[in-house]
């Protein structure tokens, strides 16, 4: 699950550590759904791990994309949340515009994402 957080027209990356896969790349934050876990309650554990955040609501799912060399599908979601957002796992955090998005060293599937996201000009 890849959270989609939006304000002032501007959406919230992480800047991924370079010891993890795609590390010095940026992404959307989020994370795995565990077995019996709501995607709620995912994005609640995760971005307040992650961000020290809270959730309050998930929007609808805007894309799904196969992460090329894992097992997994990750699904970009609408996210609303309510605090100041820190990096606590991501090297740095940014508020980024999809212009800026579109020049930006992303994670494949993020890249992917924000190809579409910006086709729309979300």
């Amino acid at each position: 699950m890849a959270a989609v957080i939006r304000r002032n027209g501007r959406y919230l990356l992480g800047l991924r550590p370079r010891s993890k896969r795609h590390g010095g790349l940026w992404e959307f934050p989020g994370g795995k759904v565990h077995a019996g876990e709501s995607q709620l309650d995912a994005a609640r554990r995760e971005l307040a791990e992650e961000l020290g955040v809270e959730v309050t609501s998930l929007g609808a799912p805007l894309l799904s994309v196969h992460d090329e060399g894992s097992p997994f599908v990750i699904e970009f979601i609408e996210v609303v949340m309510v605090g100041t957002p820190a990096a606590h796992e991501h090297e740095a955090i940014g508020w980024f515009s999809i212009d800026e998005l579109r020049g930006m060293a992303l994670a494949p599937a993020d890249a992917r994402f924000v190809a579409q996201l910006a086709g729309g000009r979300g």
